[in-house]
């Protein structure tokens, strides 16, 4: 075990052995990252984070308290408990508590990367300098980030667990003031990333979007990029494939698992485990990360569960490994591995069966309009084009969308052979790297509202 998984194990259980309870477990989150963040072509705003956070949920005659903190010292873990206690006494009896997770073994995976928890920020920003100085006469906007997570979670119950993960993240935007081209990359191998090759794919972008004209409002045929395609599952995911959002008949799933929502091509599960992903052994709670078949050949087959959802469900539920830290599990249980099986065509065959249509790099500015039935809002940005005789053409403005998901998905005619790793996190929290592998689609059904302004500043 790697000194700084002794260090987050050590820490989680002093917390919980600091806390008057009838039982009690704790999380211990610990970063070690660094951002270089740039814009018009200039590194402006390099940032270290080292961090260490802990939340501590406490159970007292039924009632559960949580209290987070990142004083770790002594003194912080007791005020931590006493703060988690005061919760708990102060709250009712919560009857979808499920217990604290029995000693388990948690598979083994992969996700850590000696090379990229080593980087110095001399190197993060090397790598930023390296996208800057591949975007000639554009200006340049982004980040390159890497950082070393360490999770971990010890409970009164005997449970100790932790894993070790890297991350690293290149994304970029090239533009002027009437262009504009979107590139993005991650992987926990740093290694494994090309920033320069990454500007390059924004300025190819940017270089075709000069002239954008606008195009009618209507239900389009589009090609997707996984850009694209990534934003819109994760909004279609966190709102529709939560176990809570299914019991509570505010999910598009619920009352239809079972049934044949989707094009056959469309084969969708929930992955912590894939070594190309950013891959996770286990929960918030220590619980075992598991596969789960969502969607099989375009039937719904199931959502993720945690402890409370599976008790709430009862008929011999058990938690799939989707729980989120404690003060948050009112929200219910996320899939943070979402992954589509790729299809047999090109990108250029992709293009081809739509023939008439839309191209789109990717999305931005998105809410859900009806989570019930999947329906989201939002902009194309930084790469939209025609399709026309079964190639792009002419650039568009950025267009406003509301579209229904499962009809986008119900209504595929292709999907790109390669999936991509497309990275989810805003890092604007404590750092838990997380994305979904992804193909780019081509579909019958993505429906044009509106339209906004041209690509550009």
């Amino acid at each position: 075990m790697s000194a700084v998984a002794e260090r987050a194990l050590e820490l989680a259980e002093r917390a919980w052995r600091a806390a008057e309870a009838d039982e009690a477990d704790a999380v211990a989150h610990l970063e070690d990252s660094g951002f270089a963040r740039f814009a018009a072509s200039e590194v402006h705003q390099p940032t270290l984070i080292r961090n260490e956070t802990l939340t501590l949920r406490v159970v007292r005659d039924g009632k559960v308290g949580c209290a987070v903190t990142n004083r770790t010292n002594d003194e912080g873990l007791r005020e931590a408990a006493r703060r988690a206690a005061e919760a708990a006494d102060s709250a009712r009896p919560d009857p979808d508590y499920a217990g604290l997770q029995a000693p388990t073994p948690v598979p083994e995976v992969e996700g850590f990367d000696e090379a990229t928890a080593a980087l110095t920020p001399e190197e993060q920003a090397s790598a930023a300098a390296a996208a800057i100085e591949a975007a000639p006469g554009y200006g340049l906007y982004g980040y390159f980030t890497s950082g070393l997570t360490e999770l971990a979670v010890s409970s009164s119950a005997g449970h100790a667990v932790s894993q070790t993960m890297t991350d690293a993240s290149i994304l970029t935007i090239a533009a002027s003031d009437e262009e504009s081209g979107y590139a993005e990359a991650t992987s926990w191998k740093a290694a494994e990333l090309d920033p320069a090759a990454v500007a390059r794919e924004a300025v190819e972008k940017a270089a075709r979007t000069k002239g954008a004209v606008e195009i009618e409002a209507g239900t389009h045929a589009a090609v997707l990029e996984p850009y694209a395609f990534s934003e819109l599952l994760w909004y279609f995911g966190f709102t529709s494939l939560n176990a809570l959002a299914c019991l509570e008949g505010r999910s598009y799933f619920s009352g239809r698992i079972g049934e044949k929502l989707f094009h056959e091509s469309f084969t969708l599960a929930d992955d912590g485990l894939i070594p190309r992903g950013l891959p996770k052994a286990f929960d918030f709670e220590g619980v075992p990360k598991q596969r789960v078949t969502i969607v099989d050949k375009g039937v719904a087959k199931d959502v993720v569960w945690d402890r409370r959802t599976a008790k709430r469900a009862g008929e011999g539920r058990t938690s799939t490994g989707h729980a989120l830290s404690a003060p948050v599990q009112g929200f219910g249980p996320l899939p943070l591995n979402l992954s589509v099986a790729g299809g047999d065509d090109t990108r250029e065959e992709l293009v081809e069966r739509v023939s008439e249509g839309i191209y789109v790099t990717r999305l931005h500015y998105l809410g859900v309009v009806d989570p019930r039935e999947g329906i989201i809002t939002g902009m194309t940005r930084d790469g939209t084009f025609r399709i026309e005789g079964g190639k792009v053409s002419k650039p568009l403005v950025n267009l406003r969308f509301t579209t229904s998901f499962p009809k986008l998905v119900e209504s595929l005619v292709g999907l790109e052979k390669d999936v991509e790793l497309v990275n989810r996190s805003d890092f604007y929290e404590e750092r838990y790297p997380f994305g979904t592998l992804v193909p780019a689609v081509a579909t019958e059904a993505f429906t044009i509202v509106g339209t906004g302004s041209g690509p550009g500043l």
